[in-house]
């Protein structure tokens, strides 16, 4: 393929994702395209869907869509929770699961967490959640302290992590806004591609990634999918005939020949929430910051926000607060806005707000 610019990647990148061709349907299509969706921040994982979406989709679509099973929330790819289709969650973790728990074996050591304690932790699972019997971690929590079992806080957390990498368990219906968990083979229907093996997993896992990310890198996908290098790249190599390839400032980027979106709704400005896949992936050719400088550690660890980006461009970051009476959106630019760039980013910061029907009050700080 030709030589292309980082402003062409970035084009060819949002399209790609839906963030700038046509929005797709339901919320699950979102998550079927990019395979896995970083979601600890639940609210703004939804933000990431809607972003992706036909003009007009609101928050509560989105939250009833998940209500009738519309995908999984779990953890999966790397020891976070992600959004994932219910027929993309056995061969998903049978491809990066293992990788995840190799990673992680020097902490289950430290706090006890041998094969031995794990199976009677899944043994407890089982019959804890079998019916289905949806219950939460606080309810989980208190039934392993009345059977003996390893209980504390982290090591909770990690034996449900342990459960959801092999598959055993999964997210169930949400309580109100609490999480509960449930059985995957009692939830998930058989797929069809439940019965790959590991290889050809990790294959699929490639060409998704390419499909739904593309133009990116081997290291992208490498962080991304926690597999190492040489499998990213074994695997690349097995799909060259279905796969192309650009260079960019030296590195290799992959695209899905097949698929050439075409930008529909152009856009200049976009409020990325910290997580999202367009803004966390692309570690070497995401966003260049306008100011690189500029300190926002502690705004971008903050829950409940993002990157401003304009004109492809990370131009400072942003935060929203919703109440009953209206959404508030403040932003914080690395370097002061002209007014048309202001406008551009008052419009995407509109857009979130429509997403959520509250009116929108919009508070822009000083440059930092």
């Amino acid at each position: 393929m030709g030589i292309p610019s980082l402003s062409d990647v970035h084009r060819r990148r949002l399209a790609t994702q839906r963030l700038t061709s046509a929005g797709l349907r339901t919320g699950a299509e979102v998550v079927r395209l990019l395979t896995c969706v970083q979601s600890q921040d639940a609210p703004l994982a939804a933000w990431s869907l809607g972003q992706r979406m036909r003009e007009g989709t609101t928050y509560a679509d989105v939250l009833a869509e998940q209500a009738r099973g519309g995908w999984v929330r779990t953890h999966i790819l790397r020891p976070t929770w992600h959004l994932v289709a219910s027929e993309d969650l056995r061969w998903v973790q049978r491809a990066t699961g293992s990788r995840v728990e190799q990673a992680s074996a020097g902490r289950y050591r430290g706090l006890g967490l041998d094969e031995t304690t794990t199976g009677r932790m899944l043994d407890a699972l089982h019959d804890l959640l079998a019916g289905p019997t949806p219950l939460t971690r606080p309810e989980l929590t208190r039934a392993f302290a009345e059977r003996g079992l390893a209980h504390s806080g982290e090591q909770m957390a990690h034996q449900l992590i342990v459960a959801e990498l092999r598959a055993v368990i999964c997210s169930g219906p949400p309580r109100g806004t609490t999480h509960t968990y449930v059985l995957a083979d009692e939830t998930v229907p058989p797929a069809p591609l439940d019965a790959l093996d590991v290889d050809d997993a990790r294959r699929e896992l490639t060409r998704r990634f390419v499909i739904g990310h593309g133009p990116a890198s081997d290291r992208d996908l490498a962080r991304w999918s926690s597999l190492t290098l040489t499998q990213v790249r074994s695997a690349l190599a097995d799909l060259s005939g279905e796969l192309a390839s650009m260079e960019l400032g030296g590195e290799t980027l992959w695209v899905d020949p097949s698929s050439t979106p075409r930008t529909t709704r152009p856009r200049r400005a976009f409020l990325f929430q910290t997580f999202d896949e367009a803004a966390l992936t692309y570690p070497t050719t995401g966003f260049p910051r306008r100011s690189p400088e500029a300190t926002r550690g502690r705004l971008l660890s903050e829950a409940g926000g993002g990157i401003v980006v304009l004109d492809g461009q990370d131009v400072g970051v942003w935060k929203r607060t919703v109440a009953k009476d209206g959404v508030g959106v403040d932003l914080h630019p690395d370097l002061p806005l002209p007014a048309d760039d202001l406008e551009q980013v008052a419009s995407a910061a509109r857009a979130l707000a429509d997403f959520v029907d509250r009116p929108l009050d919009l508070r822009v700080h000083p440059a930092s």
